[in-house]
């Protein structure tokens, strides 16, 4: 029963990043069913101040209400810190074909440096340069490529 809801949950693109499912972002964090037409989903947020909550909150709830269970909870728990770990290669993969730089995997500790050392999603040289490590939003950074020549954000690691 799990499975059959998490493959429904994968149809749920992430609204910031439409290529990625929240599943594979990673922010979809327990799913509970008891067999029947009850279903709980926790989600884990990027960060605390995602203004995209509330919207995801809704298109779970839609999503389960359109495949017939009724007694449906979602919740947003910032019990457990979400992290780019949590993104899982399928994931990785939908923010390459975004155009955005997949973040490194980490061990919980982070230097600068690695935003340095970020390949291009484009044409995946590593002879790029960090333009500011901040873009457009707090997640991403801004770089360049010096081989293909194409500006680009990079996913940052996050702990």
């Amino acid at each position: 029963m799990k499975n059959t809801i998490k493959a429904l949950l994968e149809t749920i693109m992430d609204p910031e990043i439409p290529t990625i499912s929240i599943v594979d972002l990673g922010i979809v964090t327990r799913i509970e069913s008891n067999g029947k037409k009850q279903v709980r989903v926790e989600l884990t947020p990027t960060f605390s101040g995602c203004p995209a909550l509330k919207i995801m909150e809704q298109l779970v709830t839609d999503k389960l209400v359109e495949h017939g269970y009724t007694d449906i909870e979602v919740k947003t728990s910032f019990n457990k810190q979400w992290n780019t770990n949590m993104i899982s290669e399928k994931g990785l993969a939908a923010l390459k074909k975004h155009g955005l730089a997949p973040p490194a995997k980490h061990k919980g500790y982070i230097e600068l440096d690695v935003l340095s050392d970020t390949p291009c999603p484009y044409c995946n040289s590593r002879n790029t340069e960090l333009q500011s490590p901040f873009g457009p939003t707090l997640c991403r950074s801004m770089h360049y490529c010096k081989n293909c020549l194409n500006a680009f954000e990079g996913f940052k690691p996050l702990v």
